[in-house]
């Protein structure tokens, strides 16, 4: 009997290659996304993640097929960049939507049917974000580190009926999620340019960062794992940037940090 996986957001860039990957390794791979048209050889549902009913009907869907799901990677998510001060609470709202709680709702679609299965592996993205805030980029950072604690509360939840979770931290990838980037300004001149020239280093460290295929290559590899730990970290400058996030104190994390993107 073949292994079902699906994968939110696997129309383009790090969830396609994820899904692409997985259906190499024999894989039934299931995409959701918004958009109508889906990638050749995978089974693409239509599905908006910030809806409950959709993707209670999508992974429904899925189960009426399939009968089961081994595997759910939630990679869909968008960015929004800009100061705190002059960000609408409502974009800030739409962010949590998609990047935190549309992942909430596919998994409370799916955990039932995984917990009766008594096996299932979760994959949460999460970004290197998480552990090393980015100014300017306060609501992305601050949704994956959301993503980070509710993996860590839900692999305890969890454990005792076979169901394993993780998230996995990408750092800097060429993906369209930088040009899909939702960018304000607004208060660049309060704030002397530092708005613009630290989304501008930020985007330039992506457009020059790892293949997407071999990020898709690394999470489908943690996803077939056995035996997962909590959190995982693509390639090892962010792996080594990840640990620094841990030992290092506060104080001079954060200079760093501003040193790099807050100047």
């Amino acid at each position: 009997m073949s292994k079902v996986a699906v994968v939110t957001g696997g129309t383009s860039g790090i969830g396609k290659q994820t899904a692409l990957a997985l259906k190499a390794a024999g894989y039934t791979v299931y995409e959701l996304s918004r958009r109508a048209q889906g990638v050749e050889g995978l089974h693409h549902l239509v599905a908006d993640i910030t809806r409950e009913e959709l993707v209670d009907a999508a992974i429904g869907e899925v189960l009426r097929q399939e009968g089961h799901i081994d595997v759910v990677v939630n990679n869909a998510g968008f960015g929004i960049s800009g100061a705190i001060e002059f960000t609408k609470t409502e974009d800030a709202k739409r962010l949590f939507d998609a990047d935190f709680f549309g992942m909430v709702n596919v998994n409370r679609a799916v955990i039932p049917h995984m917990r009766q299965a008594g096996a299932g592996r979760i994959v949460n993205l999460s970004s290197v974000a998480a552990a090393a805030p980015i100014p300017f980029q306060a609501y992305y950072s601050a949704a994956k580190a959301a993503v980070n604690s509710y993996t860590m509360a839900l692999a305890n939840e969890l454990r005792p009926y076979g169901v394993t979770v993780c998230a996995v931290q990408p750092g800097d990838i060429h993906t369209g999620f930088t040009a899909a980037r939702e960018k304000t300004i607004d208060g660049d001149d309060v704030y002397g340019g530092r708005i613009s020239r630290s989304v501008a280093r930020m985007e330039h460290d992506e457009q020059t960062g790892m293949d997407p295929s071999k990020a898709g290559a690394f999470i489908a590899k943690v996803a077939m794992k056995r035996r997962v730990k909590p959190i995982y970290t693509i390639r090892f400058d962010y792996q080594f940037l990840a640990l620094l996030t841990r030992i290092l104190p506060y104080r001079f994390l954060n200079w760093l940090i501003g040193v790099i993107y807050g100047k």
